[in-house]
């Protein structure tokens, strides 16, 4: 079993969901992110002006799963960014898991 962690900005979410279910990864979670490219819209995001917005509303979505379902999950997020016409592909890590209850 590992983790599998894939990010990808908001426009994407619903195809990153259908990527999940065509590898067969049923059970996951997801949270709302903000992403950045540079440091510098870090350090304008804490700005004396909260209301002002400098990052990118994003999606991290997170699976504990079997090798063959990352697999396939990697390999069709790489066909899918072959079709995305934006520099903000999906991206995906992976991290073994060595315990788990």
């Amino acid at each position: 079993m590992k983790l599998v962690i894939v990010t990808s900005v908001e426009e994407f979410q619903k195809d990153v969901l259908k990527l999940f279910k065509n590898a067969n990864i049923h059970n996951f979670s997801s949270s709302d992110i903000d992403g950045y490219k540079n440091g510098a819209s870090v350090l304008m995001a804490s700005s004396w002006f909260p209301s002002e917005k400098f990052g990118n509303e994003s999606h991290l979505f997170f699976s504990f799963t079997e090798d063959e379902n990352i697999d396939a999950l990697f390999n069709l997020i790489q066909e899918f960014n072959t079709t995305v016409e934006t520099n903000n592909a999906v991206r995906a890590v992976v991290v073994p898991i060595e315990r788990h209850i």
